[in-house]
């Protein structure tokens, strides 16, 4: 779908230069001389490199939809992901590094979000929070106080978070997955 250079809006996905480029920030300038443009902050969806354009309102690009399909984790096999779409039980096999260091993150049955572009997976969401075990947490020392002081654990996909003092290890805790944070103890 053919757009204006002006109504490039941030998260909308373009092609451009022969790629696919997501607007990370958009900015509308007037100046005072010339005509108005778009000044937009581009992402390459395929190799993560940062571009930034000028679009003028009479220049036209091609606005991409991304298909969104929802897909379960199953297992990993060496540097692979194997991933089963819920509906039609069709196998997908994703890279370890595609996913990046969220892959630690998944879990057998977790349902995501691959975004598809003419069938080609360009893109993994996982949710926002897990549920992890603390498998290691260093002891409480005297005089730390609740509010103030955070220290190390471990969870049980080896991954270090700061958690308050009054957790240890066995507990389970909700972890976001985009900081890599402790949010608070799981139910």
């Amino acid at each position: 779908m053919k757009i204006n250079g002006n109504e490039i809006r941030a998260g909308n996905v373009i092609e451009h230069k022969g790629g696919l480029w997501a607007a990370v920030k958009t900015q509308h300038v007037k100046p005072g001389k010339g005509g108005a443009f778009a000044q937009v902050e581009l992402k390459n969806l395929i190799d993560g490199t940062k571009l930034n354009e000028r679009f003028r309102a009479a220049e036209t690009v091609e606005r991409v939809r991304l298909e969104q399909k929802e897909y379960q984790y199953l297992y990993a096999e060496g540097e692979m992901l194997v991933f089963m779409d819920a509906e039609t039980f069709e196998q997908l096999e994703l890279m370890k590094d595609f996913v990046g260091d969220r892959a630690a993150f998944l879990q057998d049955g977790m349902t995501v979000t691959v975004e598809l572009y003419e069938e080609k997976a360009i893109g993994v969401q996982l949710p926002d929070q897990v549920v992890l075990q603390i498998t290691e947490a260093d002891p409480v020392v005297k005089g730390q106080t609740v509010s103030s002081s955070y220290k190390p654990a471990l969870m049980e996909n080896g991954i270090r978070v700061m958690v308050p003092p009054f957790i240890s290890a066995g507990e389970k805790i909700l972890v976001d997955t985009n900081e890599i944070t402790y949010l608070k103890r799981a139910e």
